[in-house]
Parts: C-alpha cells; sequence; structure tokens
C-alpha cells in the first residue's frame, strides 16, 4: 500500500542519508477525536490518483491522494471522504481492512528549506463504513524514549518526536494488533487500537536475525546523528504484511523481515546474505497469495551495484526467493488464485500461471465511452470474483473478466471531475500541466447531443500549436463522463510536429456542433 507521491523524495533521503533533525519544526500539535463525517454521494470518485484500492464483497474503498472513494454498490455509486472535517485535504498514505474494522493512514506535505518533506498526521478508522470515524494520532515518542527493552538487552533507541519524515506506507494486522510501516518511526505496533504504540526491535545492518536471548549492542535510529552514530537502513519500514496469527514479514530499505512469533524475534533476507536473494534491498511493497502461501516483494535497487530493481517471491518463506519482471519499478500486488497483478510505473503487470510469464493490456478503454487511463502508472488493483479493479496515477478502472484471459473483458473507467455550469463552460486539468507526467484532461459540454467536435491549441500570442480533435464525433456516448452528458478529451502537451510544448500559458478552443466556440486556459510547467 504505496503512497506515490512522497515515495520519491524518501528514497533520495534514504540514499544520500541526510540528518532526520534537519526536517524537525518545533509547533506540531497532535489531536485526537472522534467526527461524524460529511458524505457526498456521487457517480464519480473524490480524486483521480489512487494510491491503493480495498475490495471485499461489493464494497471497494479507495485510497486517493485527496481523500477516500467507498463504493457499497460495486462502483455503481460512490461516496467521497474529502474536504470534510475527517480528511481536510488529506492524502491517504496506506489502508487496511480487518475485522469489519477500516483504517486509513493520512499525509500531507510541507515546504523546508525549498524542499517538499512528507508529513505524517495519523490514521482514522471506521466499522460503520464511514458514518463515524476515530482519529488516532501519528505515532511519535516523548523526547526521553530514549531506549527499549528486548530481552537481556536494553537498547539506545531515537527518540522519533515529530511527524515529519514519519509517515506510515502500510497497515497489517494480527489478532489484537495492528502494524505500521514508517520511514523515519520504523515499525510500530499497537495493542489497543492505536491508543499507544510500541518500538518494534528488528536487526540491525550488520545483523541477520535478532533475539530476546542474543547479547546486543546497537542503537536503534533510521539516520545517524547527535544521539546515534549507526545509520540502520533496516530501520526505514515501508511494507508490512501478515500472512498468519503470528507471522508477519516487513519490507525495508535492507531487505525482508520475517517473524513467527508475532514480532519478538526477527531473520533478515537481502540481496548479500542468501544465495537465491531477493533482487535489491529496497522493498517498497509486499503480498501474500492465500492460493499457495507464496510471498512477493517489490525489490528495488538501493545502495548495492549489484542490486536490481524486479519483483521477488519466496514459496519455502523466505529460505530463497525467485526474481521476475527485471527491470521493473513494481509498486504494489493483487492476487487471486494463479492470477497476480503487479503494478509498475510501465503498467499493470498481469499473470495467469503464478507469475512465471506476464502480460500487459493492450489498451484500457471504455467500452461504452472510449474514455481510457491515460497514464503507463499504476498503484492499486484488487480482485473481486470475475470483476478486477486497477487504480493508476490519472483514474479508476474496472474490468470485467469474461473468463478469456487475465486482461480480456469489459472495461469501464472511472474519473474525478466538477460538474460543468452551462453548456458554455469548460475546464481543463490538472491545470498547471506537466506533460512529462499528465495527460491534460479537457472537459466541455455537446449539450446532450452527438456532434461533431473539433479542439485546437494555441500559444499565449494565439499562435496555432495543435489540432487534438478534428470534427470527431462526441456527446451521448462518445467520451460522456457524467449525467450531464459532459465530455472529455485528452491532450498530451505536443505541438503538431510531434515536440513537447515548452512552459507557458497557453489556449485551448473547442468548437462543438452549432454551438459557440468555448475556450479554456491552460498552464503548461515542467
Amino acid at each position: 500500500m504505496k503512497l506515490k507521491i512522497f515515495l520519491s523524495t524518501i528514497f533520495a533521503f534514504v540514499l544520500v542519508g541526510t540528518a532526520l533533525s534537519q526536517y524537525i519544526p518545533s509547533d506540531f500539535n497532535l489531536v485526537q477525536s472522534k467526527s461524524i463525517s460529511k458524505i457526498s454521494s456521487t457517480k464519480s470518485i473524490v480524486n483521480n490518483s489512487i494510491n491503493d484500492i480495498i475490495a471485499v464483497g461489493d464494497t471497494i474503498w479507495l485510497a486517493t491522494s485527496q481523500g477516500l472513494s467507498l463504493s457499497t454498490d460495486n462502483g455503481v455509486s460512490w461516496k467521497n471522504f474529502g474536504g470534510d472535517n475527517t480528511f481536510g485535504t488529506e492524502s491517504i498514505s496506506a489502508i487496511g481492512y480487518y475485522n469489519g474494522v477500516f483504517w486509513a493512514a493520512t499525509a500531507h506535505s510541507i515546504t523546508q528549506n525549498n524542499q517538499s518533506i512528507p508529513v505524517g498526521s495519523g490514521l482514522r478508522y471506521t466499522s460503520d463504513y464511514g458514518k463515524t470515524w476515530t482519529s488516532v494520532p501519528q505515532p511519535v515518542d516523548n523526547s526521553g524514549d530514549s531506549s527499549v527493552v528486548y530481552g537481556i538487552n536494553t537498547l539506545r533507541a531515537l527518540p522519533v518526536t515529530v511527524t515529519p519524515q514519519n509517515i506510515i506506507y502500510d497497515i497489517a494486522f494480527t489478532p489484537g494488533t495492528i502494524w505500521v510501516a514508517s520511514f523515519a518511526a520504523g515499525l510500530r505496533k499497537s495493542t489497543d487500537m492505536g491508543k499507544t504504540w510500541q518500538r518494534v526491535v528488528l536487526p540491525p545492518d550488520f545483523l541477520d536475525s535478532v533475539s530476546p536471548t542474543d547479547t546486543l549492542d546497537f542503537c536503534i535510529s533510521p539516520v545517524a546523528g547527535n544521539f546515534c552514530n549507526q545509520a540502520n537502513l533496516n530501520y526505514e519500514a515501508f511494507s508490512v504484511i501478515s500472512t498468519n496469527d503470528s507471522t508477519i514479514y516487513v519490507g525495508t530499505a535492507d531487505g525482508i523481515n520475517k517473524s513467527t512469533d508475532n514480532g519478538i524475534s526477527w531473520t533478515k533476507f537481502n540481496h548479500t546474505n542468501q544465495i537465491n536473494a531477493i533482487s535489491g534491498n529496497f522493498v517498497v511493497a509486499l503480498g501474500y497469495n492465500k492460493y499457495d502461501n507464496t510471498v512477493w516483494g517489490a525489490t528495488w535497487q538501493a545502495n548495492g551495484t549489484d542490486e536490481f530493481y524486479g519483483v521477488s517471491s519466496t514459496s519455502d518463506g523466505g529460505q530463497n526467493w525467485k526474481t521476475t519482471l527485471s527491470g521493473e519499478k513494481v509498486h504494489n500486488f493483487a492476487f487471486q488464485n494463479k492470477e497476480i497483478i503487479a503494478l509498475s510505473d510501465n503498467g499493470a503487470f498481469g499473470s495467469e500461471n503464478n507469475g512465471i510469464t506476464w502480460i500487459l493490456p493492450n489498451s484500457i478503454i471504455d467500452n461504452n465511452t472510449n474514455l481510457s487511463i491515460a497514464t503507463s502508472i499504476y498503484y492499486g488493483a484488487a480482485f473481486n470474483g470475475t470483476t478486477v479493479w486497477l487504480g493508476s496515477d490519472d483514474g479508476l478502472a474496472k474490468l470485467e473478466q469474461d473468463g478469456q484471459g487475465i486482461w480480456s473483458g469489459k472495461w469501464s473507467i472511472f474519473l474525478a471531475s466538477k460538474n460543468l455550469t452551462a453548456v458554455s463552460d469548460t475546464y481543463a486539468f490538472p491545470n498547471p500541466f506537466n506533460p512529462k507526467t499528465d495527460i491534460l484532461k479537457i472537459k466541455y459540454s455537446t449539450n446532450g447531443k452527438s456532434v461533431p467536435v473539433t479542439i485546437r491549441i494555441f500559444d499565449f500570442g494565439m499562435h496555432f500549436v495543435r489540432t487534438v480533435i478534428q470534427n470527431a464525433q462526441r456527446g451521448l456516448t462518445g467520451h460522456v463522463i457524467d449525467a450531464q452528458s459532459d465530455v472529455i478529451d485528452y491532450w498530451d502537451g505536443k505541438d503538431d510536429a510531434g515536440n513537447i510544448v515548452p512552459n507557458g500559458v497557453y489556449f485551448y478552443r473547442v468548437d462543438a456542433g452549432s454551438e459557440k466556440p468555448v475556450y479554456g486556459k491552460i498552464l503548461v510547467l515542467h
């Protein structure tokens, strides 16, 4: 369950080894409250940048870069949680579901020293589909929490007293315990629904295992500084799963850690301490396939020159690993029997034979409207019987499988967009727009008719740049996004010669049938 907004910042931070103290502000206050959420019912999801998906029967939860979306009717309608007194404009950095309770971790960014710094802002949980939420503060230490008793040892521990860089990336559960993986705070657990948290002792970088009966001497700290001269990458946690009531796997910046006694003793597997090893030590996601009891990791290249991006899997509890999808930056997994989906920067890779071979969808286009997912970057997926959900950084896709293959069936596309107020209304999003990472969507109206549409792009001086579409039939079903018959078309940020346009202000003109032309403004910024 990965939050891509902040991961690149964290990854650079890990490799450079910047001191944590330079990101610590002095004015962060934590609160705990219970609130009634303002719920809106709509056909649209809350945000197009989707970080993760959980499907339980007809109930679908979407974690996005600005709040949550919930459907209890398999995507027919959505309730959105965002811009309210529960979530505000917070991003959802991790989600989890256990015994009827849904959990969400939240985060946002601040700017310090001209850098964007991720800040963890706590957790919320609900047992009544979002009618009420309980807020839990971000796990932090008191300034005096400078040691941890572990068996026969008292270990030094850096107190993590602030929330910058302290962001939760994953959530897991065992009976009576919730586990969270955080960059600055490492692995934490709570046995009282988040009222209190305990640090979990993992092996330091120079050890492959720890047990309470060992004689140990190291400092629990992700970075070196005045408190500790040691920097343990294995205390920078990004992923956590449980495979049964007592077995837990944790992915860090130094490999994959396994405990079979509910988090007391640990064994570490990484690229250098095994013959059949994982591809890389930076483990951004973990997944468990109940069908064959296999564990899967999105294992990225970290510091080792012989490490590589890819997927690593084990069928023997971590003693041996197989690697696949070499070179791919995978973010997450979904499983259903032998079918596996690996979400990556280059698409949603699907396998029908337990990861032996992989295929990408030929295209993801709504069978009714011809709307498409205009990106190759995917972060979340979920199987739900013959339904597959895919979350990208530019919208949500639903596939009703027809039994002819993992990507064969009928597609539906869900996009978040605001309604137009009149036939003469139009807008473009995202705006500002980066052609190197985004596809611009232009929304306009055909007044409920099917008409020929032409869209042209002009620069600030009104010089012609690009014809996006010319006399293309739109409206009624073609590219229609909502019940108001609003229509969406796409611009890739290129001119008629195929070159990405430079930074600046651009205008677009929409000619739809006999209606008066409508105009909109675009800010290109890359």
